[in-house]
């Protein structure tokens, strides 16, 4: 992709979030599934994270992740791409007490374009949660960007797509083909829509992350997430089913770093730490 038709996509990105920034929180406040992948995350950051770190966050969105960990003692510098989801998490921020205020800072700024950063850090985490680097088939360009961002024994954490999830998989016995092959066939990117705005995304499997930060760091951690519990577009599970939803959660937990549930999910978490 040439850098006009990367600039024009990261556009299209940020103009879907920007519409959806207002409405963002109350979408998904409600949805068990996506209550419990917020869970595992934070508690997958948590087990790793210093007491009282300096976090650089990527695609932050409306700011609930940075509260939570602000809210915990540490120090955290949202970013997006968004000035929508950018202008909500200021929001929040400026309505609630005056250290999370104290403890938060924002930015606009693309996660392609880190070297421009304002705040350089060294931060002692790195942390993109739900998707964000599926946004971009730069991932690489990202990647690479992280090392002199990021303190000596300091932490990456990344919550990806993968090219495989079984739960879409099987989708195809109620056959719904377009969805049950879709990140196999995404080299050049599988189309996205959010707002009625369009745009592309792309899929990494673990390897491939593990790929262009070898160099530098360390592989920690990795967790799929929505392996056994289903993925959180599938509407209404949780309310219609909540025993069986306790019970796929309590499977994924115990199987969530055993092969072959750990790269198969939805999601997969995967944690990095700096040599």
């Amino acid at each position: 992709m040439s850098h006009v038709a990367q600039t024009t996509h990261e556009q299209l990105v940020g103009r879907a979030f920007d519409k959806q920034s207002a409405i963002f929180d109350q979408l998904y406040a409600g949805n068990e599934i996506i209550q419990y992948k917020r869970a595992r995350v934070r508690q997958h950051v948590t087990d790793l994270m210093p007491v009282s770190c300096n976090i650089l966050e990527l695609n932050a969105g409306t700011g609930d992740d940075a509260i939570y960990f602000a809210r915990l003692g540490h120090s955290i510098h949202a970013t997006d791409i968004s000035e929508g989801m950018q202008q909500m998490l200021v929001q929040k921020i400026s309505s609630r007490d005056k250290d999370l205020q104290e403890r938060i800072s924002t930015e606009i700024c693309s996660f392609t374009e880190l070297e421009h950063l304002h705040n350089k850090g060294p931060f002692d985490y790195v942390f993109s949660n739900f998707a964000g680097l599926n946004c971009t088939n730069q991932v690489e360009k990202v990647l690479s960007s992280f090392s002199p961002l990021v303190k000596r024994g300091g932490f990456v954490t990344l919550v990806i797509l993968p090219k495989f999830c079984l739960w879409e998989t099987l989708l195809i016995f109620k056959g719904k083909f377009g969805t049950a092959f879709r990140r196999f066939f995404s080299k050049s990117g599988r189309k996205a829509h959010i707002e009625g705005e369009h745009f592309l995304c792309w899929y990494y499997n673990p390897s491939t992350i593990r790929k262009y930060l070898m160099q530098d760091f360390k592989m920690r951690r990795l967790e799929g997430l929505c392996t056994i519990v289903p993925p959180s577009y599938i509407e209404g599970f949780g309310k219609k089913y909540p025993r069986l939803l306790r019970t796929l959660q309590g499977i994924e937990d115990r199987w969530k770093s055993r092969w072959p549930w750990r790269s198969i999910g939805d999601y997969y978490i995967i944690s990095f730490q700096r040599q």
